[in-house]
């Protein structure tokens, strides 16, 4: 019985210890589902983002530059151009031993630092020491060497350092150098300060000439390459990697032909030398649509170059203005013309000197009295006889036609630096003014401005808006011509006809003999004017200039050429300034564009009235 009462300690023991073990057992088990769930929440819901944070980390994102559209001459040839270069950086904190795997073999070998820097230096062509001095060093970002071409990138790649870099750039190249130099211009962007302590910077679009009025269409825009690397640096060959592409810039196809500009070029700097002016410009022109063949300057800069003259930058043609002289008693003639006025052979008494409301106006050269016709007049840029004529358009009318023909207006054309040029309101004009401004003195304007008005004499009347751009080419070749923009009607074609029968006087009956061009018509006017000396008042030099336009029948080109400041006489300047360089380059575009002879000799217009002459 006694064995009923008694007690199991060995079995109580075993309960006990399954009871604790079953519990130890779940509340271990718990804690792994626990620690399970905690695991799967933080990688699979991470609501503090840590997985992404520590993503976000190994990414890294390298700018693709867009490749910078060509600049074209009107023939398709390359006036600026864009390589693809690389610079070569380095991560100075992440140098240190590294392994590199053989060509052909699995296996890697370690590779330590001072091995890459005798390879570094063999291919970039350094010394050993300034390789050393690069790679040292606890900076993020350091470049190695810049500019380097992509073959060299590529023998760089090849080493597998996974510490050093290859930063895409484009870099800019003017095959032409100074050809076209100030209307091609030159790219150039900086990082400023956006205030003198400022650490914050802004970027600045320094370019001149085409590369900055059409960098818009040039520029393209960059893509980004965002890839993963792991802690060692190198990059994860699996991870996370995304391209956006970079759209490159579109071509320019400029009006410009390369051929006419070099030729302006070297005959404008041989006679600048020559005559030993500041400077030379000439103007190439089709007179039917605007377009300019040729800006071409005495000096100019080569926009590959590290230094130029800042006066270099752009073209004077539209940069520079000057009291244009007697070019402008061709819009004066128009305008008389138009009006009803006068014919070209309408007899003017034209006196040895003329006294006007207490004014005395001469011309450059002496004579007595004479019954002059209108042709006879600016046949021999007669001052005297050009305000006779003009004086019977009131103040307002001189002052609205040299408006209509634009002058004291910006011509529009594609390029930095244009000057607006100065004509006074009718208003301001003193008493001497309101006659000077009929034959180019009291006025200011560029050797542009005054193109357009003989470009609106042969184009029948109509003005029209200089243009150097030809064509927008898309990178799939796609062109978009650009329109030429609607002319304005600024004299009748009647006007016009008679206006170009004044000017071939000049060529073939006055003073400028050394414009013609043989088996061609030209039609054509001198121009000297003196000019005062910078912050004076005083006349201390003179601008001599010839624009002229051909074949007279049926003008196709102009051609205007400009002398300023040149260091010798005013009357050898005027009679032989710049006629046989508008001769030299007029011949070159007409043989150029294959323009059939003239088949027609000059109208002879009489420069007297009947019965008369030079002795009066």
């Amino acid at each position: 019985m006694s064995g009923k009462n008694s007690q199991d300690p060995i079995g109580s023991i075993k309960r006990t210890v399954g009871r604790r073990g079953f519990l130890t057992g779940t509340v271990a088990t718990g804690g792994l589902a626990l620690l399970g769930v905690r695991l799967a929440y933080l990688q699979g819901l991470d609501p503090n983002g840590l997985a992404d944070e520590a993503r976000e980390k190994r990414m890294r994102e390298l700018t693709v530059p867009a490749l910078r559209g060509e600049i074209l001459d009107i023939n398709g040839h390359v006036m600026a151009r864009s390589v693809q270069r690389y610079n070569i950086t380095v991560d100075q904190s992440a140098v240190g031993p590294f392994r590199r795997y053989q060509e052909g073999s699995d296996e890697a070998v370690e590779m330590s630092p001072t091995e890459l820097v005798y390879e570094l230096a063999d291919i970039l062509q350094m010394s050993d020491t300034d390789v050393k001095n690069a790679l040292d060093g606890d900076l993020k970002y350091r470049i190695i060497k810049q500019n380097v071409t992509p073959a060299v990138y590529n023998k760089v790649q090849a080493l597998g350092a996974p510490f050093i870099y290859g930063e895409i750039l484009s870099d800019r190249k003017y095959p032409n150098g100074e050809v076209a130099g100030s209307v091609v211009g030159r790219f150039s962007i900086i990082e400023e300060p956006v205030a003198p302590d400022s650490t914050e910077t802004r970027t600045r679009n320094n370019s001149v000439g085409i590369e900055r009025t059409m960098h818009e269409h040039l520029a393209g825009s960059d893509g980004k390459r965002i890839y993963e690397i792991s802690a060692d640096g190198v990059r994860i060959p699996i991870g996370d990697e995304q391209m956006t592409p970079a759209v490159d810039g579109k071509n320019v196809r400029l009006t410009i032909n390369q051929d006419i500009q070099y030729f302006a070029q070297q005959v404008v700097k041989a006679r600048a030398k020559e005559l030993k002016a500041e400077w030379g410009t000439a103007i190439v022109m089709d007179v039917r649509d605007g377009s300019l063949l040729a800006l071409a300057d005495s000096s100019t800069m080569d926009p590959g170059a590290e230094r130029f003259e800042l006066a270099d930058m752009n073209s004077r043609a539209l940069s520079q203005v000057f009291e244009p002289g007697s070019t402008e008693k061709i819009l004066t003639t128009a305008a008389v013309f138009e009006e009803g006025l006068a014919e070209p052979e309408t007899v003017y008494d034209v006196p040895a000197q003329l006294e006007i409301e207490g004014q005395t106006i001469t011309d450059a050269f002496t004579h007595p009295a004479q019954k002059r016709t209108v042709a006879g007049i600016i046949a021999n840029s007669m001052n005297t006889g050009t305000v006779m004529m003009g004086s019977e358009l009131s103040r307002e009318q001189r002052y609205n036609w040299l408006k209509k023909f634009g002058m004291g207006e910006y011509t529009g054309v594609e390029l930095t630096g244009e000057s607006q040029g100065l004509v006074a309101d009718w208003r301001e004009w003193d008493i001497r003014q309101q006659y000077t401004v009929l034959f180019g003195q009291g006025l200011a304007q560029s050797a542009l401005q005054t193109s357009l008005i003989f470009q609106t004499v042969a184009n029948k009347g109509i003005k029209l808006k200089p243009r150097i751009i030809d064509a927008i080419i898309d990178t799939d070749g796609t062109e978009e011509v650009l329109p030429v923009a609607e002319g304005q009607r600024v004299i009748s074609e009647e006007t016009a006809r008679k206006t170009l029968q004044v000017m071939e006087a000049v060529v073939y009956q006055g003073g400028a003999e050394a414009a013609q061009v043989e088996g061609y018509r030209v039609a054509g006017k001198t121009g000297t004017a003196e000019n005062v000396g910078e912050g004076s008042a005083v006349y201390d030099g003179w601008t001599t200039s010839f624009v002229g336009v051909a074949p007279t029948e049926n003008p196709r080109f102009l051609v205007s050429v400009t002398m300023h400041r040149p260091k010798t006489t005013a009357s050898a300047v005027g009679l032989a300034g710049t006629t046989a360089q508008f001769s030299q380059i007029m011949e070159k575009v007409l043989h150029t564009y294959k323009v059939p002879r003239s088949t027609s000799e000059p109208t002879e217009t009489p420069k007297f009235a009947e019965g008369h002459d030079e002795t009066g």
